[in-house]
């Protein structure tokens, strides 16, 4: 199953239809794709299940009708094992960025940490799960499929925020604060942080 949040409300695509939910059940074949994510963005759907016996079928189609923006991002640990946050559009967050061209998307992810930021001294330890999200940007939707790895950082000094960026606070947080953190976070990274094992 595929886990696409739409204005953070789950649009789950799968090939399992369970009796006993509260999620509206589409079928591929007969719904507008395009139309559903209109209506959950209105707030008239607030969940959903898209159904086809065969769920790469459904991500084809999604990624056929609404763009694809890749990015990279990092769960980044210090020494301390703190994970580094970011604070932007009043949420907790972690940094991210899309690709650029001629780039790999490891690089992708260090690059967006780095520059968000500030800090560096950047490993790879390994790769963590996609997520998926849809926005809306000048009135047209896009499927954003970020690649998330986990790193290590030997940095020692002061995390900088990149204003540009619109990044306001930049905080290492130990498991206490990550669990506040998430609270007021998007639903992508508590799903990270569930691969983690890092909320109990």
């Amino acid at each position: 199953m595929y886990k696409v949040f739409v204005n953070d409300k789950p649009l789950f695509l799968t090939n399992h239809i369970s009796k006993e939910t509260d999620f509206q059940l589409f079928l591929l074949e007969s719904i507008d794709i395009e139309q559903l994510i209109i209506k959950i963005f209105q707030n008239k759907i607030q969940k959903a299940y898209l159904y086809h016996p065969d769920e790469s079928v459904i991500m084809k189609t999604l990624k056929a009708k609404i763009p694809v923006a890749k990015a990279g991002g990092g769960l980044v640990y210090n020494k301390k094992g703190e994970v580094l946050f970011i604070f932007r559009n009043g949420k907790w967050d972690l940094p991210k960025g899309g690709i650029e061209k001629g780039e790999e998307i490891q690089e992708t992810a260090m690059r967006e940490v780095e520059e968000e930021t500030g800090v560096n001294g950047l490993t790879i330890s390994h790769k963590l799960q996609k997520t998926y999200h849809i926005f809306r940007r000048n009135g047209k939707y896009k499927l954003k499929i970020t690649h998330w790895f986990e790193m290590q950082s030997d940095f020692e000094g002061t995390p900088q925020g990149q204003l540009e960026e619109g990044i306001e606070k930049v905080a290492w947080m130990n498991p206490e604060q990550i669990k506040e953190a998430l609270k007021n976070s998007y639903e992508n990274i508590k799903l990270l942080f569930e691969e983690e094992k890092l909320l109990k």
